[in-house]
């Protein structure tokens, strides 16, 4: 916009004079090099953060989910010791020493301290949802709030779609707990969707065949579902979701009637190596450690599936009395499952994550309880070829606020991203609309030196 000095008006330019004054512009910052390249990335959006990063090398993502937010303070965080029956603030556990020296973790995870040195711990994740959880839940499988114009999809979906499976047979993405939306593909359409099951033992039910079921039948079946699938699909060319649905539908036929469903079988595992890893949770970090070698990309464990302290995670009233059980069951699992990996040379391979929605308030409620806090609270990452031996980040006395190297919740998911070699600012497509992996998420650069 020109202000005429004579008349003192303003003289606006035409659209076509504009756009060749910009696009002259443009071109002679591109001529000029590098400069003039850059210049044009950051008229177009493009984030160039994680490029000076070394890349990731890992190869799977084995996602523990503690569902109902962990409390900092009281695992991989811990303060100056309180006690909740007399409503005293602070960590309600004794801090002890750790395979990383002034690292100090909660006294209820002594195997886990024992060998930190494959471990990092982020202590400055954050972010502003506190009272719900499901909308806390959603920000931390997605990496993005809702904005009700579109469903983004979980970043187990993301992986799916960017890498796929590590063999042509296996799912790229398996949730060893159960189904949710935060969990799905959004956009990205079945195709990226999960395999999903409760039963360690049995595998997925949808993929079990009925002992009804012989094989002849089952292959009539096959036959008439494959016709009545064929024909819907050309009545509906032009519908890229019933494409989708039907890939999913043909691949779930492939893994019911092959080779995977074997993964499923923990009896073939030495009694040895299942008391290791403990409980029922250990049980399904062991299935997700042989998944893992069947060629699944991404395995979400949750460990919800029964509240063995009465509220999992969630740790209101009684919840924060019972709350070692938790921990405890979390310290077995976890260490068995990154010597297991290690002593099959599968952990610079694999990432190991634990993952929680928000952490919990330095003092107890009137019930003995914690709150819910979103401010500042802990993440931990193991193997994936990472700089291990190490904690990103520091938070106050109170392990409530966060006073160096702050990680939010897209930097988070740029990190497993860059880990498993997909580019954080990568485009996926809703449509012909470009959505960047995540959301100017910016990977931990000390965790890849």
């Amino acid at each position: 916009m020109n202000k005429n000095r004579q008349s003192g008006t303003v003289s606006i330019p035409s659209r076509r004079d504009f756009l060749r004054r910009t696009g002259a512009g443009l071109g002679a910052a591109v001529a000029a090099g590098s400069v003039g390249f850059e210049l044009v990335r950051k008229a177009y959006g493009a984030d160039s953060s994680s490029e000076a990063v070394p890349a990731g090398r890992a190869e799977h993502c084995i996602f523990i989910w503690l569902g109902g937010g962990a409390a900092q303070m009281d695992t991989w965080d811990p303060k100056e010791q309180g006690d909740p029956d007399s409503n005293r603030a602070g960590s309600a556990y004794r801090a002890i020493k750790t395979a990383v020296s002034d690292v100090r973790v909660c006294e209820h995870l002594p195997n886990c301290a024992d060998r930190l040195d494959r471990f990092a711990i982020i202590r400055s994740c954050h972010h502003g949802i506190i009272d719900e959880h499901a909308a806390a839940n959603n920000f931390v499988h997605t990496g993005r709030e809702p904005t009700g114009t579109i469903t983004y999809p979980s970043i187990g979906s993301i992986v799916s779609h960017e890498k796929g499976s590590t063999d042509g047979e296996a799912p790229a993405y398996v949730v060893i707990g159960y189904p949710s939306i935060m969990r799905g593909p959004g956009f990205l359409g079945p195709r990226h969707s999960f395999i999903y099951l409760t039963d360690t033992e049995k595998g997925p039910r949808a993929l079990a065949t009925p002992r009804i079921v012989t094989g002849d039948r089952r292959q009539r079946r096959q036959q008439i579902l494959s016709q009545l699938s064929g024909q819907f699909a050309e009545q509906n060319a032009d519908d890229p979701l019933i494409e989708d649905y039907l890939i999913a539908q043909r691949q779930a036929r492939s893994l019911a009637g092959g080779d995977f469903m074997r993964a499923f079988d923990l009896s073939a595992e030495s009694s040895t190596i299942r008391q290791t890893y403990g409980d029922e949770f250990g049980q399904r970090c062991l299935l997700a450690r042989r998944l893992v070698e069947r060629g699944v990309r991404f395995t979400e464990v949750s460990f919800n599936l029964n509240f063995i302290n009465g509220t999992g995670w969630d740790t209101h009233r009684g919840g924060q009395k019972n709350q070692h059980h938790l921990i405890r069951s979390l310290d077995t699992a976890l260490a068995a499952l990154v010597d297991d990996l290690e002593s099959r040379s599968l952990l610079d391979r694999t990432l190991v994550v634990v993952a929680t929605e928000f952490g919990r308030p330095f003092g107890f409620d009137g019930g003995g309880g914690r709150g819910h806090w979103s401010r500042a609270f802990s993440m931990v990452l193991a193997g994936g070829g990472l700089t291990t031996g190490k904690v990103i980040g520091e938070t106050d006395e109170r392990a409530e606020k966060v006073v160096r190297d702050p990680v939010s919740i897209p930097d988070f998911h740029a990190t497993i991203h860059h880990a498993l070699g997909i580019n954080p600012s990568r485009s996926i497509y809703d449509g012909d609309r470009p959505v960047p992996v995540t959301d100017n998420g910016r990977p931990v650069a000390g965790l890849f030196s």
